[in-house]
């Protein structure tokens, strides 16, 4: 018998909280397949198996937060009654070797229903890709079979994804009184179903109020570190923030030629991408952006490479990336981290490993059409650019006749213990340059 215990899955992290399991008790694992979704301060990380064997309990609910070292799984392994393999362990795991899954998992139910085939692709460093499959060992007087049409209604429920139930339990739906349009309950259906739900009855005088519960939303996970890093920064690095309107005209226009280049096929070329470039070929001049202040030795720390961290929203709450060594990076290689780093942050698959060491940030408000903003400091850097919103304006050109030009506003907060006013200024007077005639880059 073995007990799987939380490990610690990022750097220094304490602990994390059980989201979704992806087996139950009875079901024969194997090594490296995926068992339980969990959330740490930083990202959602799925952890798989070291062990080989039946699932004999599982230590933890979905929804608590548990310590790193807690036991959170015990499996029999194959030499145990009750199992007929062997036992089998990785000759080597890392906790950050992580597979992706995306099962459909049944909500649990008292009454016999049908099982689904579940087959799973398991990537995991040092065994490949391979398929299995998760099977539920027979209960005492189980049902060979059930004939469908004398199950009453609801004894038998539909499947539903992780997301799913994670959501229908937040809203405090019971899934199985869920109807679904076919035979799997989805988002929508959980989200139909409560807009039912919350719907006054018919039969309430027209006279009554209705009055809507006050939500209480946990605070834990991604938003926790996020709400803590903020006020952590917002309160010890003194903050200055500067403004720029700059034409992006030419910007654009170079935008435009570029997703026509076939070194960029395959991958969104945005304004975004140029911002980052001229961050980059700013800091050259002015390297204080891409320092820290090490308070303990009471020293200024530059950094040898621009670890670029790029802001993204997620369901779960901010979470900043960052792309490591992006000032070496040509411009074809920095359009493709980016297309990563987007897509992974959004399919909540970002690892802790790939938010530390970040040296400067750039965060793009004018996705929501802001013009622009007061950014905080991630902890630990000097500087964050905030790009407000790219849209036609009047604009007074070099005649002093007003065109229609696309324009944007520029925010650079910086640690004013590091980088001073003359420092900040000639940084962002240098990236709007750039950004006004993208030319000017090949003169720094």
């Amino acid at each position: 018998m073995s007990e799987f215990k939380l490990p610690d899955v990022g750097e220094g992290l304490t602990e994390a909280e059980i989201v979704t399991w992806k087996v139950s008790v009875g079901d024969q694992i194997k090594v490296n397949d995926i068992i339980v979704d969990i959330e740490t301060a930083k990202s959602i990380v799925e952890l798989p198996s070291p062990y080989e064997g039946t699932v004999e309990a599982l230590l933890v609910d979905e929804g608590q937060t548990v310590d790193v070292g807690t036991p959170i799984i015990r499996i029999a392994s194959g030499d145990e009654p009750g199992s007929s393999e062997g036992p089998h362990l990785p000759e080597a795991m890392t906790a950050g070797e992580f597979a992706a899954a995306g099962d459909l998992v049944p909500e649990p139910v008292a009454t016999p229903a049908i099982k689904a085939k579940e087959e799973r692709q398991s990537v995991l460093v040092g065994y490949g890709p391979r398929a299995t499959s998760t099977k539920r060992r027979a209960r005492k007087g189980a049902v060979a079979s059930v004939d469908t049409e004398k199950v009453p209604q609801r004894s038998i429920r539909a499947l539903a994804k992780p997301p799913v139930r994670k959501l229908a339990k937040d809203l405090g739906i019971d899934l199985d009184s869920v109807p679904a349009q076919g035979d799997i309950i989805t988002r929508a259906d959980v989200e139909a179903f409560a807009g039912l739900r919350s719907v006054q009855p018919a039969t309430l005088p027209t006279s009554a109020s209705t009055s809507l519960e006050d939500q209480r939303i946990p605070i834990k996970g991604v938003r926790k570190m996020t709400a803590e890093a903020m006020v952590s920064s917002a309160f010890t690095a003194p903050h200055v923030t500067e403004w720029v309107t700059v034409d992006v005209s030419r910007t654009m226009e170079l935008v435009a030629q570029l997703k026509t280049d076939d070194r960029f096929a395959g991958v969104r070329v945005s304004p975004l991408l140029i911002v980052a470039r001229a961050v980059c070929l700013a800091m050259r001049r002015t390297p204080e952006l891409n320092a820290t202040w090490d308070d303990a030795a009471q020293e200024i720390v530059l950094k040898g490479a621009v670890n670029l961290g790029v802001a993204a929203a997620t369901p779960r709450g901010l979470v900043v990336p960052n792309i490591v060594g992006a000032d070496s990076m040509t411009m074809p290689e920095l359009a493709q981290a980016f297309a990563d780093l987007i897509a992974t942050a959004r399919d909540g698959k970002t690892q802790p490993a790939q938010m530390s060491g970040g040296s400067f940030t750039i965060t793009n408000i004018g996705v929501f059409g802001i013009d622009a903003g007061t950014p905080i400091l991630n902890p630990g850097e000097s500087g964050i650019l905030a790009v407000g919103a790219i849209n036609k304006r009047p604009w007074v050109g070099d005649d002093d006749e007003i065109v229609a030009r696309w324009v944007t506003t520029l925010a650079l907060s910086f640690d004013h213990r590091v980088v001073d006013g003359e420092q900040g200024s000639r940084f962002l007077a240098d990236v709007a340059a750039i950004l006004r005639d993208p030319a000017l880059a090949l003169t720094f």
